[in-house]
């Protein structure tokens, strides 16, 4: 729990006023802040093999250090062997000292054993959120690889208060997420 600290008091004491003055925000109520981290995996073959639902799920806890739960499917789709309420993926939304932890791992650890890696794309939702897709679960270093019998994806999105892009994009940043060279550099 010691790093948790580390990263809230930087974004207390740097990132924020930072980002204050950077937008000339009249109040410190107006500064954009990480709300939660959402991790999702869709599991489109759990339909065949229920035992799929099972590893994701220890996988997703693993990683992240909190419980994930099943998603479940809204309605009846026959061409996919679907019916109503079938598991077919995984999430678990993290908020406060895990959603650091989390983003400190990811950051400083994850991200860098990413092969080839040469930053993460800078495309926003229009409200300031931001989703980030990897495709191996394995770059994480509580996963073993020797145990791993399929490779997956996930997506991990990130939910801030921020009422643009540009500002979302400048929190994030500030908190060390490795963009590619964006425009509003």
């Amino acid at each position: 729990m010691a790093n948790t600290a580390t990263l809230k008091n930087t974004y207390v004491e740097q990132i924020a006023p930072a980002l204050e003055k950077q937008f000339n925000y009249s109040s410190k109520m107006q500064v954009p802040v990480l709300k939660k981290i959402v991790i999702n995996q869709g599991l489109g073959d759990a339909t065949q093999d229920k035992k799929i639902i099972d590893v994701a799920i220890n996988e997703i806890t693993t990683i992240c250090g909190q419980k994930a739960v099943a998603t479940y499917s809204k309605k009846d789709i026959a061409n996919f062997k679907l019916r109503k309420k079938m598991p077919i993926g995984v999430m678990v939304t993290l908020r406060r000292e895990r959603m650091y932890e989390f983003l400190e791992k990811l950051v400083r650890v994850a991200l860098p054993r990413i092969r080839d890696f040469k930053g993460i794309e800078s495309k926003f939702d229009g409200r300031g959120n931001y989703t980030l897709g990897i495709q191996e679960q394995i770059i994480f270093p509580e996963i073993n690889i020797d145990t791993v019998d399929r490779i997956q994806g996930m997506n991990i999105t990130f939910v801030t208060t921020a009422k643009t892009d540009e500002e979302g994009y400048a929190l994030l940043k500030a908190f060390g997420l490795p963009f590619k060279n964006a425009k509003n550099d």
